[in-house]
C-alpha cells in the first residue's frame, strides 16, 4: 500500500483517528521509488511541495528508479509553422498542453527524430544535436566528416535502449540513389562508426530501378500543389522508422518519388517496395512505426472524396493490404483541400497533423481499436497555434544526452 503522505491538514486527520504517515519518517529510498511512479507532469508540481522533495530531482538513485519503470505515456512535441522554436508538448497521458525548454543556443535546429526520453535536432549548419525535452540538457554530436555536398542525405533514425535511457544511436543513410550508405553514432562511444555500403537487393521480382525522376502526383510537403516528385517538410524531410524484424535491424524511408525504400541493415542490403497505388491515385503520405511495425498511412482521393488509410506490407507475398482506415465521415472532409499528412506512431497511438491553407488539425487514433478523436486546440497569447508535424518521446528525467 502506499504510504500517506503528510499535507497541511493531516493534524485535522489525526484528530479524527485517521492515520497518518510523517513525512519525516519516510525512507529515502522509498520516497525516491514511490515518486519515479508518478506522471512526470505531477512530479513537477510536487517538486515544490518541500526542498526534500526538490532535491529528490538530481538524486542518482532517484534516476536508477525511473529507469525502472518500463514505459511512460508518451509525450508528443509538436512542430510548429516558425520550425526553430519546438517548445510546446502534447501530454497524451493527461490530455494536454505543456512547454518545455527550446534548444535556443544553436543556430536554428529542427527536430528531425526521437526515440526513448530523447530528440534528435538538425541544425542549419548541417550539425546534429540531441536532448532531452524534459530536462533541456542537450549534446551535439561530433560531425560527419564523410558527408560531401556532393552526397545527399535521406534519412535520420535513432534508437534508445530500454535498458538504459541514455545509451543510444543515431543512424544516417546518405549517398547518391541508388547508391547508399549508412553511418551509426554510438553514445556509449562518442563516436560515428564507419560507413557501409548498402547492396541493393535482385532477387525480389517487385523490386524496380529507383528513379528520383519519375513523375508521380503527390502532395507538396511544403505548401498546397501537387508536385511531380514529393517534398517533404524540413521536420520530416529525413523522417524513417528503425525496427527490429525477425532479429535483424530494419530501417524505412521514404524516398524523393514517394516509394518505401527497406533498408535491412543487418545484411547491408537494401530494395525499393511496390508502390502501394497508382502514382494517379496517391496524393500524401507518409511511413510510421506502429506497434513495433512499421506502417505507411496514405491520404488519396477516388469518386469525389477523400480516404485515408493505414497499410502494411508482406514480404512472404510482396505486396501491401490494409490494417485501418479512417471513417469515412472524417476523410471526407479533406476533399479537394489538398491536404497534406504528417504522421507518427507510438505504441498503439498515431498522430496525424492535417495542414491546408483551407484547414488544420490534429488527431490522435487508437490504431488497435480504430478510434478517432481530435486533440484539443492549443492556444498562445490568445491565438490557435496549427501544427505541421510531431515528434513523439517519453518524458524520463533520467535520460542523459
Amino acid at each position: 500500500m502506499d504510504p500517506i503522505v503528510q499535507t497541511s491538514n493531516s493534524k485535522k486527520r489525526k484528530a479524527q483517528g485517521e492515520p497518518t504517515f510523517p513525512l519525516d519518517d519516510l525512507h529515502q529510498d522509498l520516497l525516491e521509488r514511490v515518486l519515479a511512479r508518478v506522471p512526470p507532469s505531477s512530479f513537477f508540481s510536487l517538486r515544490s511541495v518541500c526542498r526534500r522533495f526538490s532535491s529528490v530531482a538530481t538524486s542518482p538513485s532517484f534516476h536508477i528508479a525511473c529507469s525502472q519503470i518500463s514505459s511512460r505515456e508518451p509525450w508528443f512535441l509538436m512542430v510548429d509553422p516558425d520550425l526553430h522554436r519546438a517548445s510546446l508538448v502534447f501530454d497524451s497521458s493527461e490530455g494536454n498542453w505543456r512547454s518545455v525548454k527550446a534548444l535556443n543556443s544553436f543556430n536554428k535546429p529542427i527536430p528531425v527524430a526521437s526515440s526513448g526520453g530523447l530528440v534528435c535536432y538538425k541544425t542549419e549548419t548541417g550539425e546534429l544535436v540531441v536532448s532531452n525535452p524534459v530536462t533541456g540538457l542537450c549534446r551535439e554530436l561530433p560531425s560527419v566528416t564523410q558527408l560531401t555536398s556532393s552526397e545527399t542525405l535521406y534519412a535520420i533514425a535513432m534508437h534508445s535502449l530500454k535498458q538504459n535511457p541514455s545509451t543510444y544511436q543515431v543512424v544516417l543513410v546518405f549517398d547518391e540513389m541508388p547508391n547508399l550508405s549508412f553511418m551509426v553514432f554510438d553514445s556509449a562511444k562518442n563516436l560515428w562508426e564507419e560507413e557501409v555500403t548498402l547492396v541493393r537487393k535482385t532477387n525480389s521480382s517487385s523490386d524496380v530501378d529507383v528513379n528520383e525522376e519519375e513523375e508521380v502526383y503527390f502532395l507538396s510537403k511544403t505548401g498546397d500543389v501537387v508536385a511531380t516528385n514529393m517534398q517533404r517538410s524540413p521536420s520530416k524531410q529525413y523522417s524513417s522508422v528503425l525496427i527490429t524484424e525477425n532479429g535483424e535491424e530494419m530501417l524505412y524511408f521514404l524516398s524523393h518519388s514517394g516509394t518505401v525504400i527497406s533498408c535491412n541493415l543487418t545484411q547491408r542490403t537494401f530494395t525499393e517496395l511496390p508502390r502501394l497505388l497508382p502514382v494517379y491515385f496517391e496524393y500524401s503520405i507518409d511511413v510510421i512505426e506502429c506497434g513495433g511495425e512499421m506502417l505507411v498511412v496514405v491520404l488519396s482521393e477516388f469518386l469525389e472524396t477523400s480516404s485515408l488509410r493505414f497499410w502494411k506490407y508482406s514480404s512472404r507475398v510482396r505486396s501491401w493490404y490494409q490494417v485501418a482506415v479512417m471513417p469515412p465521415s472524417l476523410s471526407h472532409e479533406f476533399y479537394a483541400k489538398k491536404v497534406d499528412i504528417n504522421c507518427v506512431g507510438h505504441g498503439d497511438e498515431v498522430l496525424l497533423c492535417v495542414n491546408s491553407s483551407e484547414c488544420s488539425s490534429c488527431l490522435m487514433c487508437d490504431l488497435k481499436n480504430n478510434k478517432w478523436v481530435e486533440m484539443p486546440k492549443c492556444y498562445v497569447d490568445g491565438k490557435e497555434k496549427e501544427f505541421l508535424s510531431a515528434f513523439p518521446f517519453e518524458p524520463r528525467l533520467e535520460a542523459i544526452v
